[in-house]
């Protein structure tokens, strides 16, 4: 069993490094091109991360290698929007959203599908003063009694204490959220400076597994502040029209990796 296990691993691991192109010729960045370019949510997080990174990334076609798929975490994702897409259809609040006393319904628009296709669509907004097409794939948008929007997002963990959205590392979390009610609001619509996460916790101490994994769903309120996004864009934009390389963010591991691996062929020769 634990072979079987592990050769799954290798070979989704091999398929993955399939689709991984260091030296990549699309999707890159040209300074004396007029045409918009799409600049992703996740791209302008990393931007924040590492300037560096960015650099390559979009500039030069050299992306950093790609993480193990959470096919757990997709699944999540997947059953919530059936579920909450129940609800929306009807008109009617989820269960969840009477319990946490949150008066709103599951948005019901003829765009949604669209706007969680984050690869292909997304909902986006042209940055005109960067020729920036802004992207960004939600994975809810609720609606509350005064017609404002409610951005939600959906997270998946499995860890013994309660799930919160206060660690350090989860202003990754923050930012997407607050760059989603952004390109709403550009987009025209009143947006609600209040979202919600839903959060769903693995529940690992069943007395037995019995093929099925059981979740604790607990939904987070986060009082969103976009101020910061303008800027960013117009900083990343900065960026990828230089002709130096940026320095590395302060916490990249990745820089931390390559530098370490120069430092040691140094010695080395």
């Amino acid at each position: 069993m634990f072979w079987k296990r592990q050769n799954k691993i290798i070979n989704q691991i091999n398929v993955m490094s399939k689709y991984y192109n260091p030296n990549r010729q699309r999707n890159l960045y040209d300074p004396k091109s007029t045409e918009p370019f799409r600049l992703s949510r996740s791209r302008i997080d990393l931007f924040l991360n590492c300037p560096r990174c960015f650099y390559f990334d979009r500039r030069l076609g050299t992306d950093r290698p790609p993480g193990y798929p959470f096919s757990l975490n997709s699944a999540v994702d997947k059953l919530l929007k059936k579920e909450f897409d129940i609800h929306r259809a009807k008109g009617t609040a989820h269960p969840l959203m009477k319990h946490y006393k949150i008066d709103a319904t599951p948005l019901a628009h003829e765009k949604m599908d669209e706007w969680r296709d984050a690869l292909r669509r997304g909902i986006t907004y042209l940055h005109k003063d960067t020729n920036f097409m802004i992207t960004g794939g939600v994975d809810d948008v609720w609606v509350d009694k005064n017609g404002e929007l409610i951005i939600v997002d959906y997270k998946a963990t499995s860890k013994e204490e309660e799930v919160s959205i206060d660690a350090d590392w989860q202003i990754g979390y923050k930012r997407q959220m607050e760059i989603y009610q952004w390109l709403f609001r550009k987009n025209g619509f009143k947006v609600s400076k209040t979202g919600y996460f839903v959060y769903c916790n693995g529940n690992s101490d069943k007395e037995a597994f019995d093929a099925k994994l059981e979740f604790d769903i607990k939904i987070i309120p986060y009082l969103g502040d976009d101020s910061w996004v303008e800027k960013t864009i117009v900083d990343a934009h900065k960026c990828l029209n230089g002709d130096k390389i940026p320095s590395p963010g302060a916490d990249c591991d990745y820089c931390k990796y390559i530098q370490a691996i120069n430092n040691r062929s140094k010695v080395n020769n």
